[in-house]
């Protein structure tokens, strides 16, 4: 399957996307994620990508498309690929487009996972993530605690709530997405590749998303 996946911070679409790898072998593939193994593997586009990470700015739209494209093109990704989170604004999912254009690529769905904000709120402000960077294990304060003592089960390292997770920054940062992601849902919806979700479980957005892709073929 080749989907995007659309939503506010907090709509689960790292959960989602996790759960449809498992059905197909489908890799999931996020900005963050590809940034960072381009930097790591040293690549021309990575070396120039962590130049601008360095100086604390954005990594401009023309360079985060190379480094798509390229990574759209590994052998992984013939099976299928999850865009986590991506585009996130007009200017890139036209160059999305474009870039799909030139490698022959045809989407199958555009999930769109509807959550309401106060649901959102909930989930993120109650998150905590371990603090060992090669761990990073995510719990839930309600739904899934860490050990005793605030202790990662994985690996014993302590769990904190992460700066951008407080309620002001969680605002925020929807605040944000509304105002420059959430367009892209009209865009998407024109052309007839777009099913909004609204299941409150990961499983529920899950076969939703199952029957939505069984219905365009």
């Amino acid at each position: 399957m080749r989907i995007i996946l659309l939503g506010a911070p907090g709509a689960g679409k790292g959960t989602v996307a996790k759960l449809l790898t498992k059905l197909d072998g489908s890799v999931q593939i996020s900005t963050g994620d590809i940034l960072r193994g381009a930097v790591k593997a040293g690549t021309p586009l990575g070396k120039e990508a962590q130049g601008y990470m360095d100086r604390g700015d954005l990594v401009p739209d023309s360079l985060i498309m190379g480094i798509m494209e390229q990574r759209l093109q590994e052998p992984d990704c013939q099976k299928g690929f999850l865009l986590d989170g991506f585009p996130r604004t007009i200017p890139q999912a036209d160059a999305l487009d474009e870039l799909l254009k030139k490698l022959t690529i045809t989407l199958d769905l555009v999930a769109n996972i509807d959550v309401p904000r106060d649901v959102i709120l909930d989930r993120l402000t109650t998150r905590r993530t371990c603090s060992n960077p090669d761990c990073q294990e995510i719990y839930n304060v309600k739904s899934n605690p860490p050990a005793a003592g605030n202790k990662c089960k994985k690996c014993g390292s302590e769990v904190i709530q992460r700066a951008d997770e407080t309620e002001e920054a969680i605002g925020k940062r929807l605040d944000v997405y509304n105002e420059k992601t959430a367009p892209l849902i009209g865009y998407y919806e024109k052309t007839g590749l777009l099913l909004t979700i609204q299941e409150a479980s990961s499983d529920g957005v899950v076969n939703a998303i199952k029957q939505g892709i069984a219905a365009k073929k």
